[in-house]
């Protein structure tokens, strides 16, 4: 069964190699710029990637125009960062594909403590933690790889175009009554500076989309 990964994208031309060069068989990567100043684009067409132009500005905005960019049956979102391999896309794709699980999100494994510093964690536990309480869901890390079928996604109505969209996806899933489950995959140290948490303003921003997303 083919797969479409979709790689939001903003100034990433260094990472995208790495990333593009590491597909599993069968996986097209759709790479969707948000933006970029510099040779994002052109470095993935050149790799045989599909570009898609996204106006919107905001993560959500990026990954909702790659989902409907996407015509494979099964849709995966990742960073374009380099901080996660796509030689383990299959961990997240295969339980989808085998029928086990609707949504499967990537939890992170850091291959060191300086990959993902301590207020990040500690963010990232507490919102898994109000997830949890929210959805009944046990998640760990809402990160950025996860995996659906492309039609379901579809049928969830995302309306979010800012960092809350990975958020949204899981809240809207489970309260669909989606199996929705984790499986563990390394997390790299990325290629260059954060665009949603590098900054404390980005941080900040993060954790309001995400509250308002909670609180609806």
């Amino acid at each position: 069964m083919s797969v479409d990964l979709v790689l939001p994208c903003l100034n990433e031309a260094a990472a995208l190699p790495w990333i593009l060069e590491r597909l599993p068989p069968g996986v097209r990567a759709i790479v969707v710029d948000n933006g970029s100043t510099d040779d994002s684009a052109a470095v993935a067409a050149r790799l045989g990637a599909t570009v898609v132009q996204c106006e919107i500005k905001g993560y959500g905005a990026a990954c909702h125009a790659g989902l409907e960019a996407a015509d494979a049956e099964i849709v995966a979102v990742m960073d374009a960062d380099a901080s996660l391999d796509p030689r383990q896309l299959v961990r997240v794709t295969a339980p989808v594909v085998a029928g086990r699980a609707d949504l499967i999100v990537g939890r992170r494994r850091p291959v060191s403590r300086q990959v993902w510093p301590w207020h990040l964690r500690l963010a990232n536990a507490e919102l898994s933690r109000r997830i949890r309480r929210r959805t009944g869901v046990a998640l760990h890390d809402l990160g950025p790889l996860r995996a659906a079928r492309r039609t379901a996604l579809l049928g969830l109505g995302l309306t979010d175009r800012r960092s809350g969209y990975p958020l949204e996806t899981v809240v809207r899933a489970a309260d669909a009554g989606w199996r929705i489950a984790e499986v563990d995959v390394d997390y790299l140290p990325r290629s260059g500076r954060s665009k949603v948490t590098g900054t404390p303003l980005g941080a900040a921003r993060a954790v309001l989309d995400m509250s308002k997303v909670l609180a609806r």
